[in-house]
C-alpha cells in the first residue's frame, strides 16, 4: 500500500469513528503527543487530553450531527502528511477540513484536525490533482 493510500485509509477510519460515535476508536486514531484541533466555532485545543475530551463530548452528545467526507486529497512528505477534504454535515457540504497525520511506529496517527465553513455548497467530484483547489 502506498503512503497516500495508507493516509487516506487512516482518514477514512477517523470519519468511521466519528460516524459510529466510537470514542475508543477515535482515541486510537490520535497520536499521543503534540496534537491540536480546531472544531468549527471553537477556540483552538492543544494537547491530547483537551482534544480527546472534546471528541468524547461531541461523540456522546444526543444532538451529535452526521458527518461524512468527500473529495479527499492526500499530500504526504516523509513521515508526515495531510488530507484535505470536504465534510458533509447532515447531507450538505458545509466544511473544508484539514487532517494532519504523522507516522508513529509504522501507523498514521492524527496530530491535527481543523474544519472551517465554506462559502458555497460543493458538488461531489473526484479529488483535485495536486496543486489545485478543492472547490
Amino acid at each position: 500500500m502506498s503512503d497516500e493510500d495508507a493516509i487516506l485509509a487512516a482518514n477514512a477510519a477517523y470519519y468511521r469513528a466519528f460516524s459510529a460515535g466510537d470514542v475508543a476508536a477515535m482515541s486510537r486514531i490520535w497520536a499521543d503527543d503534540d496534537v491540536s484541533c480546531v472544531h468549527p466555532g471553537w477556540t483552538p485545543l492543544v494537547g491530547r487530553p483537551a482534544v480527546i475530551e472534546s471528541y468524547r463530548s461531541i461523540l456522546t452528545s444526543p444532538t451529535r450531527v452526521r458527518i461524512a467526507h468527500r473529495n479527499d486529497a492526500a499530500i504526504v512528505t516523509g513521515g508526515e502528511g495531510r488530507v484535505l477534504c470536504i465534510e458533509i454535515v447532515e447531507n450538505t457540504a458545509l466544511l473544508a477540513a484539514t487532517n494532519v497525520y504523522r507516522r508513529v511506529d509504522g501507523a498514521w496517527r492524527m496530530v491535527h484536525h481543523q474544519a472551517s465553513p465554506i462559502a458555497m455548497p460543493v458538488e461531489e467530484s473526484e479529488p483535485p490533482p495536486r496543486g489545485q483547489r478543492l472547490n
